[in-house]
């Protein structure tokens, strides 16, 4: 028996249906403060774009998928159900933004380093490896 998901008392669909300022009482201060700039320095150039790009994405009149490098953007309720492309400073992470992601940044999803995986020390690596045989 899979447990129905709740935002702060909200389902899925009512937290879909949540404007910003329903929605900022919610959040955790971080995002909570960064919204409320949002008029001067949070919903810049870029950020207002894409969601625009959201908006055209969600309509369909969108050709291809929603790239972005903004690492930055909170997730809002809008955007939930969408597939976003997110940077990590190599190649594009895809995923597709569900109601638990609302008030995380894009970044926390595309994640920017790999585990380390060491192989055989290298020549020079210790007493024993000075040696090398002809033969």
């Amino acid at each position: 028996m899979a447990r129905e998901f709740k935002f702060k008392g909200y389902s899925g669909e009512q937290v879909q249906k949540l404007s910003i300022e329903t929605l900022m009482p919610l959040l955790n201060s971080r995002q909570r403060r960064s919204l409320d700039k949002r008029l001067s320095t949070y919903m810049n150039d870029e950020k207002r774009k894409f969601r625009e790009d959201l908006k055209l994405a969600r309509e369909g009149k969108l050709n291809g998928q929603l790239k972005t490098h903004l690492r930055d953007m909170i997730i809002l309720p809008d955007m939930i159900g969408l597939t976003v492309l997110v940077h990590n400073g190599k190649e594009f992470v895809s995923f597709t933004i569900r109601a638990e992601m609302v008030g995380h940044y894009l970044g926390e999803y595309a994640i920017t380093n790999k585990r380390v995986q060491h192989g055989a020390p290298g020549v020079g690596s210790s007493r024993s490896s000075l040696y090398v045989p002809l033969k």
